[in-house]
């Protein structure tokens, strides 16, 4: 029997792999040039989307064996670490291509675009690493947000998102009847301003200096401003330019996943604070390419129920709310403000419907 389920999971696994696929189109849209570039832009938006309106996907979570194997499978560590070499391979590469001067504007803004989805999809790597308790995987987390110039993240996701999710007090959650543009600019500034607070709280508790090495949101500024200088010296300035668009289109994409993944729910006081965040604090769903393509972002809700929970044995709650399509195909449906409202909205009264129901 332990033989059998050692097989199915050492078949099982390689699924990840596709974990790979944006990123090797990536590259392909920077190598072909041309329409091409536009090549994982199309991919991610409008084939998977596609695709995903007609699949569903599985509610099914391991069992406690195939967990604990799984958990001890040093592969889907090995997998992870892998995507951090390969995102500093795109960046070079892009900033390699992007600075021929022969390139068309369509071309140079296809290839942009295809490296803020790296950027964008690198930052979901490095938060699952960020939340590994082991130094050199918190330091893969951090080169791999350096490329994005989103380094404050891994204080404010961890520190403060985490604490403060579902509650008007977490920059990173949307609120109800909030648009996306709207979003943006308060989660942009929001979570950069909070990093500095809880930075400076924790160095007020080890009774450390703020202007000091020891500032680690201070320590974030300098290496990303002497990444852009080293870009800018090395390539010019318009490719430098090219880079910070491109980085931003990649932390844009973040805040557009966070846009979707708590819109509209909330935690209940209680007391000076708040209940414990729940299964139904989060939006999931178990739309197939979406789950591999993110490393199981999508099933959202264990990961906030327990931070610790790896990525491959995150698993379904029936309560938790579903949104009606992957990922991918949500965040095309939240930058059209009028859509998102009258998909969701009925969503979230059909789900506080129900809610009610069952306390009833």
């Amino acid at each position: 029997m332990l033989f059998t389920t050692i097989h199915i999971m050492n078949f099982k696994y390689f699924k990840y792999l596709s974990a790979y696929c944006v990123p090797s189109l990536v590259l392909f849209s920077l190598y072909m040039g041309g329409v091409w570039s536009y090549s994982v832009i199309i991919f991610v938006y409008v084939l998977v989307p596609i695709v995903e309106l007609f699949f569903k996907g599985s509610e099914e979570n391991m069992n406690k064996i195939e967990e604990k194997i799984a958990r001890e499978d040093r592969f889907y560590d090995y997998l992870l670490y892998g995507l951090v070499p390969v995102q500093f391979v795109i960046l070079a590469y892009f900033l390699f291509r992007v600075g021929d001067e022969s390139l068309m504007l369509y071309e140079k803004i296809g290839m942009i675009s295809a490296y803020g989805l790296s950027a964008g999809f690198s930052i979901n790597n490095a938060h699952e690493l960020g939340h590994r308790s082991t130094k050199h995987e918190q330091f893969m987390s951090k080169l791999l947000l350096l490329s994005s110039l989103y380094m404050h993240f891994f204080i404010e996701h961890n520190r403060g998102h985490h604490k403060n999710v579902a509650t008007e007090e977490d920059p990173a959650t949307s609120r109800y009847g909030e648009n996306i543009y709207a979003f943006f600019i308060r989660t942009v500034t929001g979570s950069w301003i909070s990093a500095w607070r809880l930075e400076g709280e924790k160095l007020a508790r080890y009774k450390h200096a703020f202007w000091s090495v020891h500032n680690e949101m201070l320590r974030f500024q300098i290496i990303q401003v002497l990444l852009l200088i080293g870009i800018g010296l090395t390539f010019g300035p318009m490719v430098l330019v090219c880079f910070v668009i491109g980085a931003s289109m990649g932390f844009m994409l973040l805040e557009t996943v966070n846009y979707i993944e708590h819109y509209g729910l909330t935690r209940k006081k209680k007391g000076k604070g708040y209940e414990r965040t729940l299964p139904i604090h989060s939006w999931n769903s178990n739309h197939p390419i979406g789950r591999l393509l993110l490393l199981e972002l999508s099933r959202h809700s264990d990961h906030h129920f327990l931070a610790s929970r790896p990525y491959q044995v995150l698993r379904h709650f029936d309560e938790s709310p579903q949104m009606p399509t992957g990922y991918p195909g949500m965040m095309v449906l939240a930058l059209v403000p009028p859509l998102w409202f009258r998909v969701m909205h009925k969503r979230i009264d059909e789900y506080r419907e129900q809610a009610d129901l069952q306390l009833a």
